[in-house]
Order: structure tokens, then C-alpha cells, then sequence
């Protein structure tokens, strides 16, 4: 059984988990406190860094999009870059945008804050940080409610990884309530379609010591 070391709030491991589910690849989840800094995980990734996937062979493969990369190479029948050449740019330039700059500008400002200080003893959550989270999340909701209204999904006409980056990171920020859909509802919209995927089941059923997720997080329906 491949196994992949995560932590259940990282958007980078919510991003691995949606594409092995996808793909229909079987893994066991193994939770990696990072902060203990485990001999073993890192001889994995000398990084101290999740996601790992770690192959039935004993390949390590590190880091988000290094593994969705490997997946696609090593099992192409489910594609989730795209089938042209034009759409596998697209979809790259998008998990691009949500792993630099969304999470620079939002997920780092607010989960960040909130819950990666807590876990790493690095004090409390700085107002000015999460002011500027929400005031970014807003016009990141806008630019994925305008692709969800001019396209059949994020990057084109098919599911990809740009979905799964884009719904990895908000379903993180959901997880703590820090989303306001009311305010962002064509984003909100595609979301729903997203998380009422299978392969989304796992991270509906998270559970975080210390975190209570609102009523509608697990809702397909919100």
C-alpha cells in the first residue's frame, strides 16, 4: 500500500489526497507532525516538509505539486492536466496561481495565522495578517467566480488539478470558517459541484483536535 504522510488542514496534502482519490488510487493517510521532526520522515524529504508520498517500491516522492506531477506520468488514465496542450498550460498557470499567490496572499494570512502558529508554538494570530487574508480573499473568490461563469470548470472543459489546488485551499479555510460564500456566490456555485465529487469524501469527514468545522462544511448542499 503507497502511503502519503499529511496533515489534514494543508492545502498542499488536501491537493494529493484529491488526485490519488480521484485517480482511484489507493493510499493510507499517515499524519506527520512536522514540528518533531521525525529521523524517519526526514531521510523521506530532508525538507521536514508534507506532503510525501512514499510508492509500495519505496520511492519517496515530496511536495504537492512535484506528486501530482509523478501521478500524472505514472498513471495517465485519468488525466487531470488536461488533453491539450493549450488546456495543460492553462490548468499549470492555475495550481500556479493557488499555490503561490492565494496562498501567499490569503491561506498563509489566515490559516497561517490561526492555526499553523498554534501547532508550531509560534505565538498568536497577528490582526494585521488576517485583515489582509479576508481583504485578498475577495478578489481570489471573484477571479474563481468569473472562470467557474465563462468556463465548464476552472481551467477548461474538463475537471483538473486547477479545481482541486483552488478547492484544496478553500476547503482548508472552510474548515475554519473563514470563508463568507454569501459574498462570492458564482464561486460558491462551483465549490458545490467540487466537493459533491467522491473523491472529496475524505476531507468532509476530517477531524482536527481543537477545531470545530461550521455546519455547512460537510454539507454537499451547504
Amino acid at each position: 500500500m503507497r502511503i502519503l504522510h499529511h496533515l489534514p488542514l494543508s492545502p498542499q496534502c488536501r491537493l494529493v489526497r484529491l488526485a490519488l482519490t480521484e485517480k482511484r488510487l489507493p493510499f493510507e493517510p499517515v499524519i506527520e507532525r512536522v514540528w518533531e521532526q521525525r529521523e524517519e520522515f526526514l531521510h523521506l524529504n530532508p525538507a521536514g516538509e508534507v506532503p510525501v508520498l512514499v510508492e509500495e517500491n519505496g520511492l519517496a516522492v515530496p511536495g504537492g505539486r512535484v506528486i501530482c506531477e509523478y501521478l500524472e506520468d505514472a498513471y495517465p488514465d485519468t488525466p487531470l492536466l488536461g488533453r491539450t496542450f493549450a488546456d495543460r498550460v492553462e490548468t499549470r498557470r492555475l495550481v500556479d496561481w493557488f499555490e503561490t499567490r492565494f496562498a501567499q496572499e490569503v491561506t498563509r494570512n489566515l490559516l497561517g495565522e490561526k492555526v499553523d502558529k498554534r501547532q508550531f508554538g509560534r505565538g498568536h494570530p497577528d490582526g494585521n495578517a488576517l485583515r489582509a487574508g479576508y481583504a485578498n480573499m475577495r478578489f481570489h473568490l471573484d477571479y474563481i467566480g468569473w472562470l467557474a461563469e465563462t468556463r465548464s470548470w476552472l481551467a477548461g472543459p474538463a475537471l483538473s488539478l486547477a479545481d482541486f489546488a483552488a478547492a484544496a485551499h478553500l476547503s482548508a479555510l472552510d474548515f475554519i470558517g473563514d470563508v463568507n460564500w454569501s459574498k462570492a456566490p458564482a464561486a460558491k456555485d462551483w465549490y458545490a459541484r467540487v466537493k459533491s465529487r467522491p473523491c472529496f469524501r475524505g476531507l468532509l469527514s476530517d477531524k482536527v483536535s481543537g477545531i470545530t468545522p461550521p455546519a455547512h462544511y460537510a454539507n454537499l448542499d451547504f
